[in-house]
């Protein structure tokens, strides 16, 4: 199945700069998976948001980003997140990201983004937070077991709150929903 088949002209325009790869979720409604590879900049950031465009204006409004092969995001490329989160949240819909390499995660950080979007670990978390209609549950959401964005060391959050890495001894912080961004 092409992307053409799963958003009509989705790949009538291609950049070498960002190879999207699309997957219909079948199991939840209006969920489309964009596998990212390449980069986002101020070059290409335009290109990237006409091309998602396509995809939330034929019905997705769920979308998942995975950003495994994403290994630079410039602030203009964050901006076209913001963008589709705008876009698809009035319709009932939201976005997730999963696999952010730390350097780009790193961007996301900086720029204040980190606790707007949903971030998972994989395709089945992603796909169940929209299969509990995108509620945030802070039950479960502690205690938390989570990899270090800087040195990668499994950590474990029992409460939201700052606290320092064992292994790398940066300060991170957690909020009441479990994402964790640099203190």
């Amino acid at each position: 199945m092409t992307n053409n088949d799963i958003v009509p002209g989705f790949d009538d325009e291609k950049d070498d700069s960002l190879k999207i790869r699309l997957q219909k979720l079948e199991h939840v409604e209006h969920c489309l998976a964009l596998f990212l590879t390449g980069y986002i900049d101020t070059y290409n950031s335009n290109f990237f948001q006409k091309r998602v465009g396509k995809a939330i204006d034929a019905g997705y409004t769920r979308l998942v980003f995975n950003c495994g092969g994403l290994n630079y995001v410039s602030s203009t490329g964050i901006g076209s997140f913001t963008a589709f989160l705008k876009a698809v949240k009035p319709r009932g819909g939201d976005i997730v990201l999963l696999e952010i390499q730390p350097k780009v995660y790193e961007v996301f950080q900086l720029l204040g983004f980190s606790q707007f979007f949903n971030i998972k670990d994989n395709l089945d978390e992603a796909m169940a937070f929209f299969q509990q209609g995108s509620q945030v549950s802070t039950q479960t959401a502690f205690p938390k077991i989570f990899s270090c964005p800087i040195c990668n060391k499994k950590l474990k959050a029992a409460k939201p709150g700052r606290f320092r890495c064992s292994g790398c001894k940066t300060i991170l912080a957690i909020d009441n929903s479990g994402q964790v961004f640099l203190g």
